[in-house]
């Protein structure tokens, strides 16, 4: 068979896709919309199947002949309604070379009882399985529906502003970046953008998982998909509606249902080889038994040993596995998704898994990414007020990022900025920036800028670090402020959690200075810390890391970062997860998995899942053989009739359906 089919060998539809092309002419055709399903006809020809076997059985006309063969021709018919559609697809199965799948098991199994006397079986046979299909079906469609209701956030239209400050609702399709929009409360945002004027709260945990709104303030980044709560706002478009976050994370999820997990592939090749095998069987026991029956001089009984065959061949389709299955791993996919986790792909499932060793980037991964003051170091006769005055007074006119957070760490100690009072405010790229602010020279910057006008700085102090400010007044040294991204509020807490995992391996690689790296590494309680690295740095100590980990036997590599420079090792690694808030296009796209909210602590809850999914499955599969080698043994020796071989076949097939559905939880 074709391996690219959707379909396992024994035919039964891999359901869980978001959405499924129409079938070519190579596939088998058997899906449920092919067989179509559907409960009206079921009812119609099981009650005409009642009124044949009375008819047929002279329960009713007392075995007159005509009723007799009314009631024949009335069994056939509602043979025909039931598993009219299978032996359609069956036919069409043939045609296209594809023999040994299930439309072929019941419509040879269907056609043998029926030859062989047991009509009411053969109905029985098409009614029960084209019920199961119908539950599993909808079982498929609630998954499929989770994650559609979850992910696409597509908003029909937008209220764009015009220059004269005029509304008018334009397709979403059609705002472009730069464009006002305004969005009340209650509506979702069409499109990604920056908030212009207005203040409210967003929902933003179908983006992000996050429970808590955000606040939308002036300046701030407003993600399509999101929901104003209160308030209403006016949001410069950023990105266009095929570009938004929305749309990339739908994408994401999109590409879920193209991939397949080691144990999925293996229940396909197991049923390419267990499908013949069973018919095998099946017709050794309908031939070869009579036959040995006749070499010992005993009746050969065909009619018995047939009838035996057919059962196992009910018994033998292998649906169950190749329905749950696919269905455990999308419901994965669906509950990790709910969470804000986006797994690309099932095969990712085994990787999460096996994990052993997790490596971490730092900037925007295990810290925020925002410059902040982290700690003030004042002089011997100074103070950290001084100190901060001046570093606020010779950076207030500076949009450098570490100027901008001296003057956020001003705010947040003092409130409103001092009035300007300076002049002469000078800035030199890479080295610092000055004033003249009442009487004194104030500088501030790295150590080379005081060295260059003569400040003395005490010889204690660190060589040169980009995270530490210098800052001076009137030719005495005032002090030094350390300047840093901070730990994420869960960042501690993810490294704790993936160690209660069972993964104790943790490092860090980042292009941060080592001293910014230490920091986080302390916070964090992480031992192994590689700094200052450049993109092929990473990759190289990467490349170590796995090695070292493959030598000792052990499980997969994860990798989690965010940047560009990250996208090479989150391509290398076994399985590299990306930080959906802050990931660059290049790491979403090199990455495995998105974790939407940009909380680390989600790592360990994706190993988690991947692992309650993979007992999950391991538990059906081991359920749906063990049950089906029973009743196999129990057909072959004649224990087990057709109606028994249906709860064997569509029975495991639902309670293992309805057990893959517990990982969408």
């Amino acid at each position: 068979m074709n391996d690219q089919a959707g379909l396992c060998a024994c035919g039964c539809a891999a359901k869980g896709e978001i959405s499924q092309a129409a079938p070519s002419t190579a596939e088998p055709l058997t899906t449920a919309q092919e067989i179509g399903l559907g409960l009206w006809p079921l009812g119609l020809a099981a009650g005409l199947g009642l009124v044949g076997w009375l008819l047929q059985s002279g329960r009713i006309g007392g075995g007159n002949s005509v009723l007799r063969w009314t009631g024949l021709a009335v069994l056939a018919l509602a043979w025909l309604l039931a598993g009219g559609p299978v032996l359609r697809a069956a036919w069409n199965n043939l045609r296209h070379g594809h023999v040994f799948n299930e439309m072929f098991l019941m419509t040879i199994a269907s056609l043998g009882a029926f030859a062989i006397g047991a009509m009411e079986e053969a109905i029985g046979v098409m009614v029960f399985y084209r019920v199961g299909e119908f539950f599993q079906e909808q079982a498929a469609g609630r998954s499929r529906h989770s994650i559609q209701a979850l992910l696409s956030q597509a908003v029909d239209s937008a209220h764009r502003l015009a220059a004269d400050g005029s509304v008018s609702d334009v397709p979403a399709e059609q705002v472009r970046p730069g464009d006002l929009i305004l969005v009340k409360p209650g509506e979702r945002l069409p499109v990604d953008g920056i908030v212009a004027s207005g203040h409210a709260n967003l929902d933003t945990s179908a983006m992000t998982g996050e429970s808590i709104p955000r606040p939308a303030t002036p300046g701030r980044e407003a993600l399509a998909g999101s929901i104003v709560l209160d308030g209403a706002i006016h949001l410069t478009c950023s990105k266009p509606v095929a570009e938004s976050s929305a749309a990339k994370i739908l994408q994401l999820v999109q590409q879920a249902s193209h991939a397949k997990a080691k144990t999925e592939l293996f229940i396909r090749r197991f049923a390419r080889w267990y499908t013949p095998a069973v018919v095998l069987v099946a017709l050794a026991v309908a031939l070869l038994a009579p036959l040995l029956n006749l070499g010992l001089g005993l009746a050969p009984a065909w009619s018995t040993w047939l009838y035996r065959a057919l059962v196992m061949l009910v018994i033998s389709c292998p649906c169950a596995l190749v329905l749950s299955i696919p269905l455990g791993y999308f419901a994965g996919l669906g509950g990790a998704a709910r969470r804000g986790i986006l797994i690309k792909g099932a095969h990712l499932f085994d990787a999460l898994a096996d994990a052993s060793t997790v490596v971490f980037d730092k900037t925007g991964t295990l810290s925020d990414g925002q410059f902040q003051v982290v700690a003030l170091t004042p002089a011997a006769d100074s103070d950290e007020t001084k100190l901060l005055s001046a570093a606020v007074a010779a950076g207030q006119l500076s949009n450098h990022p570490l100027a901008q957070a001296i003057r956020g760490a001003w705010q947040e100690r003092h409130g409103p900025l001092p009035a300007a009072a300076s002049t002469g405010f000078r800035e030199i790229a890479g080295l610092g920036s000055s004033c003249q602010a009442n009487g004194s020279a104030i500088l501030a910057g790295n150590r080379r800028w005081l060295d260059q006008h003569g400040i003395k700085l005490p010889a204690s102090q660190p060589n040169l670090d980009i995270s530490l400010v210098y800052v001076a007044a009137g030719g005495a040294y005032l002090g030094n402020i350390t300047i840093g991204d901070q730990p994420k509020p869960d960042a501690a807490l993810a490294v704790s959690q993936l160690r209660q995992a069972g993964i104790t391996d943790i490092a860090l690689l980042t292009g941060d200075s080592q001293g910014a790296a230490d920091r986080l590494a302390s916070h964090c309680d992480i031992q192994e810390v590689h700094a200052g690295l450049l993109p092929a740095d990473k990759l190289r100590h990467f490349e170590a890391i796995i090695a070292r980990t493959r030598s000792r036997g052990r499980g997969s590599v994860l990798f989690v970062g965010d940047g560009t420079n990250d996208a090479p090792v989150l391509a290398r690694a076994d399985a590299g997860l990306a930080m959906g808030s802050s990931a660059t296009d290049a790491a979403l796209e090199s990455a495995d998995v998105v974790l939407t909210g940009g909380q680390p602590a989600r790592v360990a809850e994706a190993i988690r899942r991947a692992r309650r999914t993979r007992r999950i499955i391991g538990a059906n599969i081991v359920l749906v053989l063990a049950v089906k080698l029973l009743f196999l043994i129990g057909g072959g020796l004649g224990l087990a009739g057709m109606w028994a071989a249906l709860v064997a076949d569509v029975g495991v097939a639902l309670l293992a359906v309805l057990n893959a559905g517990r990982a969408l939880r």
